[in-house]
């Protein structure tokens, strides 16, 4: 019977999520190769542990260990990405390589500190991802507003898992310190297993929840965010002037919506839209935005026949499960519940179809002299 890793598996299944991502419509832009490439990464690092843990190739341990440091680099380089309003170049993500640099030297000269270089590491691009995440969704400003909650989650799940392959790496050491590694296949298997699949999942939510810019668009100046105290006048200025681009230009209709590009359209900094809303209506860009997205579905349940779904797209929402979870939040209800109890005002009946032709009157074969 031929043994199958339970690494391969997961590769397979990685594969798959990669695959899925490329071909869509724009999944190779700019914006979205570094979870591409993290992806891929996490799959080659699936197929070395199946080869190492599958069938003992020990040969291969410089590699996982090079692979770790470039999972962890662009894990950051992927989400920080998601947190800038233009695309990172590609000279400023060169810094993030060293780490995998330093440790492929060490496996060739130095090989006793690889474990603790690595750790450290991990924990250093766990705690600023975690540091990353502490404006909310709203710091992820490339992010559409549909999907900003799940890149999000996508973040902190990231950074849970960086530190605690970190943790692992810890107990894995101390393993090998009481037994002499007794327990430690059993913990790098099933702990990156369980671990790449889940990275492997938030990667491809958040890049998919990542809209397209055009790098040629101005942006604005960087602000020092204001301090944490009740809404100023400016504020209320910003919340004002964004009600009305919201009404007038119904903004919210645009599924690629994100923080960034209202933040454009106002000429303000991404941040200081952000702190506005978030003290004039106590809510997140994304929820302020979903809404109104909320508000006009509401309007064309009560008024139109349309199907819940066209309706769902014609008010800016992409997910049907992120539409209806925002409906909950916003109504109490579901649509077709809200539906059948609020259709109260006159409903324009459904048009009769008109006849292809009219025939006219006939008239006699004959006339009578």
């Amino acid at each position: 019977m031929i043994f199958v890793p339970l690494p391969f598996v997961v590769t397979l299944l990685l594969a798959i999520l990669l695959v899925r991502m490329v071909r869509q419509s724009d999944g190779l832009a700019p914006e979205r190769r570094p979870f591409l490439i993290l992806i891929g990464l996490y799959a080659l690092q699936s197929v070395l542990l199946g080869l190492r843990w599958g069938y003992d190739i020990i040969a291969l341990m410089p590699g996982q260990a090079v692979l770790a440091a470039l999972i962890a680099a662009f894990a950051w380089i992927s989400f920080s990405n998601l947190a800038r309003d233009n695309t990172l170049s590609w000279l400023r993500l060169t810094p993030h390589l060293l780490p995998a640099v330093i440790v492929l030297a060490l496996m060739i000269f130095w090989r006793g500190p690889v474990g603790i270089f690595i750790t450290a590491t991990f924990t250093t691009y766990g705690a600023a991802l975690f540091w990353l995440a502490r404006h909310g969704p709203d710091g992820l400003v490339s992010s559409r507003l549909d999907g900003a909650l799940l890149s999000y989650r996508s973040l902190l799940i990231t950074a849970a898992a960086l530190l605690a392959s970190a943790t692992a790496d810890i107990v894995i050491s101390f393993d090998f310190y009481r037994t002499g590694g007794a327990h430690a296949g059993a913990v790098v298997a099933i702990g990156n297993v369980i671990s790449l699949l889940a990275l492997g999942t938030a990667a491809a939510i958040a890049s998919s929840s990542q809209t397209t810019e055009p790098a040629s668009l101005p942006q604005p100046q960087p602000q020092p965010p204001a301090p944490a105290s009740g809404p100023t006048e400016e504020d209320s200025a910003i919340a004002r002037a964004l009600d009305e681009l919201m009404q007038s230009r119904e903004l919210y209709r645009d599924p690629e919506l994100n923080l960034g590009r209202i933040a454009r359209r106002m000429n303000l900094p991404a941040r200081r839209v952000s702190i506005a809303v978030n003290r004039v209506h106590g809510a997140s860009v994304s929820q302020y935005v979903n809404d109104f997205r909320i508000r006009a579905a509401c309007r064309m349940l009560e008024t139109t026949y349309e199907p819940v779904t066209r309706l769902m797209f014609d008010c800016g929402f992409i997910s049907k499960s992120n539409f209806n979870r925002e409906f909950l939040r916003v109504t109490a209800t579901s649509p077709t519940e809200y539906r059948r109890r609020h259709r109260t005002r006159p409903v324009s009946p459904k048009p009769a179809p008109e006849p292809e032709f009219l025939l006219a009157p006939q008239e006699p074969l004959f006339m009578s002299p």
